[in-house]
């Protein structure tokens, strides 16, 4: 309370000491006034003033997706779009489920799909119909993404143990690109791919 007094006695005294006249004395204060009132109202409007965020827009990104076609022993044959890193089994789903008398042994249902890729489902043969089949081969050109095991040991110079490892590797590996690609089986070198390369295909 001390203090306020001495301050408010310090503060007279400097305005009587002041070497105005009376009427600068009087704008001195109204300009002063202005100046509080006008630095509240800046103050008030300031805090009153809200700030507005701007709204989230939510991007959505699309999934990448592959063009799998599905042919053979399923209830609906076709091209199908699927999500990427899709397997075997998501597409002949897709297809409507493998139909009946349809042979997966000869598919990896696990492995991913690549974009443009063609699954083929085989069928089970009865043990005439692949003896007639094994028989007819010999003068015919063999899918190498679609031949079974005595298809493909039908073929000069590939006996039962390579013909197993073939459809062993494209159960694998996925379907040929090309004919040249049945050399990454091993046992088939440059010579007996040679003798077998016109009776095969892709």
């Amino acid at each position: 309370m001390d203090y306020l007094t001495q301050s408010f006695e310090k503060i007279a005294l400097w305005w009587y000491d002041l070497n105005f006249t009376h009427l600068q004395k009087r704008a001195l204060l109204v300009i002063a006034a202005i100046i509080v009132v006008g630095s509240s109202l800046l103050v008030i409007r300031g805090n009153t003033h809200q700030v507005s965020t701007p709204p989230i827009v939510a991007i959505q990104i699309a999934a990448p997706e592959i063009f799998v076609d599905v042919t053979g022993a399923v209830n609906k044959p076709g091209v199908y779009t699927l999500p990427a890193r899709a397997r075997v089994v998501d597409a002949i789903k897709a297809a409507g489920d493998s139909a009946p008398g349809a042979d997966l042994s000869t598919i990896n249902l696990a492995r991913v799909l690549a974009d443009g890729e063609q699954i083929y489902v085989d069928s089970r043969l009865s043990s005439a119909s692949r003896t007639s089949t094994t028989r007819s081969t010999q003068n015919s050109i063999v899918n190498i993404n679609r031949a079974t095991t005595s298809e493909f040991d039908s073929l000069d110079g590939i006996g039962p143990v390579i013909a197993a490892r073939i459809v062993a590797y494209r159960k694998t590996n996925g379907p040929f690109t090309t004919i040249e690609d049945l050399q990454k089986v091993s046992g088939i070198g440059a010579a007996k791919f040679a003798q077998i390369k016109a009776k095969i295909r892709v």
